[in-house]
């Protein structure tokens, strides 16, 4: 069953949390400080450290804010109760493993890792109502590579301003990551939830014990290296499609990670 709603109430319903405002607003003030530093200067190191830390936080949120608000046009009211709508990111599942954990490894490998999540009563939908409200985090991690890929394709030059470019190529190098690691069928992850509702009953209940070690397993696959190098190796194919050198999402990284 899906419900539809007036745009007023979905306007009353979808409140942006003083914290995501706040989010928003560092991540203005990161990418003001990297416009126009200097490659060597603190100041850039800085800047794009603040931008891709908190421009990532902002996209985590909207990734979350996807999938319940799909489940809630479909007809789950608790997403709304429990604040998924606001955008707040503290809402979204343990702050520790949801925020902390993804930041910690951009800062050591530049993986934009799964983060938070939320509670929908899938089990309420039809087959295709479920792969929608999954897969409308993926979908958003690749519409924001998207669009800041064709920003620093249209304007970005190693001339002018060129931290504030590598930076937002990096974060773009995150979002697809992101975006793939997403649709990796684990349990746990979007791409089980997308393939899920075709699975059997028992095969579901067989499998719904690994959920709570689907981040667990994902971590062992990306410390192998065979399956790491061919991850990456997409990775960078779909960001050399965009037309950006590659180097720049490395360069954007190096910014980030500056104490190494």
């Amino acid at each position: 069953m899906t419900a539809r709603f007036p745009a007023d109430r979905r306007s009353r319903a979808v409140r942006p949390s003083p914290i995501f405002l706040l989010v928003v607003l560092v991540t203005v003030v990161g990418g003001v400080l990297a416009w126009d530093a200097e490659l060597t200067a603190t100041r850039a190191k800085v800047g794009v450290f603040v931008l891709v830390v908190f421009g990532w936080i902002v996209t985590l949120c909207l990734h979350e804010f996807a999938h319940a608000f799909m489940a809630w046009r479909a007809g789950d009211r608790e997403v709304e109760l429990r604040g998924y709508l606001t955008l707040n990111p503290l809402k979204y599942s343990h702050p520790l493993l949801s925020i902390v954990l993804p930041m910690v490894f951009i800062a050591l490998g530049g993986i934009g890792l799964p983060g938070g999540a939320v509670y929908v009563h899938t089990h309420n939908f039809s087959p295709r109502t479920q792969r929608v409200i999954s897969g409308a985090g993926p979908a958003v991690n690749a519409l924001c590579a998207v669009l800041l890929l064709v920003i620093v394709r249209l304007f970005g030059s190693t001339d002018s301003h060129p931290a504030l470019w590598f930076g937002l190529s990096f974060l773009a190098f995150l979002q697809i990551t992101a975006a793939l690691l997403n649709l990796i069928p684990l349990p746990g992850l979007d791409g089980y939830g997308i393939l899920e509702p075709s699975l059997s009953y028992q095969t579901r209940r067989s499998l719904d014990q690994f959920k709570p070690f689907g981040m667990l397993i994902l971590f062992a696959l990306l410390f192998t290296p065979a399956i790491n190098q061919v991850f990456f190796d997409a990775v960078y194919a779909l960001f050399e499609v965009s037309g950006v050198p590659s180097n720049w999402s490395r360069y954007g990284s190096y910014l980030t990670r500056f104490w190494t």
